[in-house]
């Protein structure tokens, strides 16, 4: 895994406590995972997505990525109506890992502009995956003390 320096935060997303990330664009909210979330899960070799036309709530699980290591659920930062699905993931599913930031999962017609303020600007993400990946690095030390 990379270090934090290493990853990619743009500016211009928001960002969820969950890892995904979301962009208004003339009036449709771009959501995909974030770099720091890619790195987490690996290699990912499938994504499963929702329907054109269904419909979430803000904060509900609407697909799952599949990786190497682990299946993890996503969650929809806003609720609204899924507008489209970005089918190039159904055949190369890796370029989440490649450019998170390019490889969106859905585009929403959000039900709720509003919505988006709930989110995360890039420094206080950043504060979120520091204190996790220290989380992470205190456990690892503690399970090394113990071998020991």
């Amino acid at each position: 895994m990379k270090k934090i320096d290493e990853l990619n935060f743009p500016d211009d997303v928001k960002y969820t406590k969950d890892h995904e990330w979301a962009k208004m664009e003339e009036g449709v909210v771009f959501v995909g995972i974030t770099d720091y979330a890619q790195d987490q899960l690996g290699d990912i070799v499938f994504v499963e997505m929702p329907s054109e036309g269904d419909s979430f709530e803000e904060g509900e699980e609407f697909g799952t990525l599949e990786s190497v290591k682990a299946v993890s659920e996503i969650f929809l930062p806003v609720g609204g109506e899924i507008l489209a699905i970005n089918e190039a993931l159904e055949d190369e599913p890796e370029m989440v890992n490649r450019e998170p930031y390019e490889a969106w999962i859905v585009k929403v017609k959000p039900s709720d502009v509003s919505e988006l303020e709930n989110l995360m600007d890039k420094t206080a993400y950043l504060k979120l995956v520091e204190f996790e990946s220290e989380s992470d690095s205190d456990s690892d030390s503690d399970s090394d003390s113990d071998s020991e």
